[in-house]
């Protein structure tokens, strides 16, 4: 949608000449004839950037550019016929983005116009990514969940539909809808996020959709929502399960209209915003339960994607370790290495926690154990009582019949397998005529176990 121009000028022939202008090159003007005029027209649209005379009858130019720096963080240009290097550097230090006198060149005004723009989208990305945690990277696996995955964010990254990400506590949620925004062709602004379940139900209005000044107590200044920050780009709505009943219905029509007002405001603001959203409940059962609303649910559930559970594609378990072994050595942690028996007993760990919980792990073997290598002990040590379940060797401990059917055969294939591949030196193809198993079943099953073959 074509960015709004204000044009505050007493000179009717120079306001009619700059909307021409402005209008010719696609974008919206409006006019005002005073400073006055031109301060309620701010109140009331949402307008980018401010042409502004010097000299005018009542409130003058120099005058209004102050109001306007306090109440607004709007890109504002000086123009005048009577210009001098004194007014122009008293401009400036009033907050004047440029100075241009009349009269006025179209190719300087046009250039001082667009580099106006340049500089508030780039302050309004900054502020994104100063309220936001460190960019992830990449998903990290080659499990065939993951694959799927990866897959699946491809088709979808490069649309503008949006997208409904499920997924347990610490499976990497945030990451797949960083992943779909970086792929998709809204990726030159950052994504904006919003935790859903962090913020108390009675602020959730102010920060998705800001506040004016004065609107509730503690509003000291006016402030930009979530949407308006995210407009051209993307929004992240994490945890959107746990929104109230009462902001879900203010959220969809949001989301249907992709317009809003300000708490506390009048002002119809339009966005162009693409919603991605993320939960860990079941959305169904919520609303079964009347938790959720089911037409929030159809609106949000355009396209679905599962992002699995940690203990679902444990062969990932080994890269996923590297993977933060590097990122914990970029941070100044001496690198250190795992071995085979470590990184089995954490491929054999159940990971309530998920990829969240291997990552806090991962970090504290490399902090806490002095050694260069990490054994089998440490991670024993720093796991507890809760690997002793996981890890029981063959003919000895828990037994099976306390693990589900699935556990208890992945154990028992993974434990079997190394001893006979332990036996025959690390030899699939010794291996697998021993026990009767093609050798290429045998390769696929010991990459599926995550087995490291000598």
């Amino acid at each position: 949608m074509p960015e709004t121009i204000l044009i505050i000028d007493d000179e009717q022939a120079i306001r009619e000449s700059l909307a021409g202008i402005l209008a010719d090159e696609g974008f919206a003007p409006l006019t005002a004839a005073s400073a006055e005029e031109g301060l309620q027209l701010l109140d009331d649209k949402d307008i980018r950037l401010i042409l502004l005379d010097i000299w005018m009858p009542g409130l003058d130019g120099l005058e209004a550019l102050k109001l306007i720096k306090q109440r607004f963080s709007l890109p504002v240009i000086m123009i005048s016929g009577h210009g001098t290097i004194e007014t122009a550097v008293q401009a400036t230090r009033s907050g004047a983005f440029d100075f241009i006198e009349k009269p006025l060149s179209y190719d300087k005004t046009i250039l001082s116009i667009k580099k106006g723009l340049q500089l508030a989208q780039l302050e309004r990305d900054n502020q994104v990514l100063r309220e936001s945690g460190p960019a992830l990277t990449h998903i990290t696996g080659v499990s065939p969940q993951i694959t799927a995955l990866r897959q699946q964010i491809e088709r979808v990254a490069p649309t503008d539909a949006w997208v409904l990400i499920r997924g347990g506590h610490g499976t990497g949620k945030e990451l797949v809808a960083q992943t779909i925004h970086r792929h998709s062709l809204r990726a030159k602004h950052p994504m904006v996020a919003v935790n859903c379940a962090a913020i108390p139900e009675e602020l959730i209005e102010s920060e998705l959709f800001g506040h004016v000044k004065g609107a509730f107590t503690g509003a000291t200044d006016a402030k930009k929502g979530k949407f308006d920050l995210a407009n051209g780009s993307t929004l992240f709505l994490d945890e959107i399960g746990d929104m109230s009943l009462k902001s879900q219905a203010k959220v969809l029509r949001i989301l249907q209209e992709q317009k809003f007002e300000r708490v506390g405001g009048s002002r119809t603001i339009e966005v162009d915003v693409r919603v991605l959203a993320a939960t860990n409940k079941n959305l169904e059962i919520e609303i079964e339960q009347g938790n959720f609303r089911a037409d929030l649910f159809y609106r949000l559930n355009v396209v679905p994607i599962d992002v699995p559970d940690l203990a679902d594609r444990r062969q990932d378990i080994p890269l996923l370790i590297a993977d933060f072994v590097n990122q914990f050595c970029k941070k100044g942690v001496a690198w250190k290495q795992f071995s085979s028996e470590a990184l089995a007993l954490l491929q054999q760990h159940h990971w309530p926690g998920n990829v969240r919980e291997l990552r806090n792990l991962v970090e504290r073997l490399v902090i806490m154990t002095p050694a260069d290598e990490i054994k089998g002990e440490d991670v024993a040590l720093f796991l507890g009582s809760s690997i002793a379940k996981a890890a029981t060797p063959l003919g000895g401990g828990v037994p099976y019949t306390t693990l589900s059917f699935k556990d208890a055969r992945r154990r028992f294939e993974s434990e079997y397998l190394r001893a006979k591949l332990d036996e025959n030196d690390g030899n699939i193809s010794k291996t697998a005529e021993q026990i009767g198993m093609e050798r290429s079943h045998l390769h696929k099953k010991v990459k599926a176990l995550g087995i490291a073959v000598k």
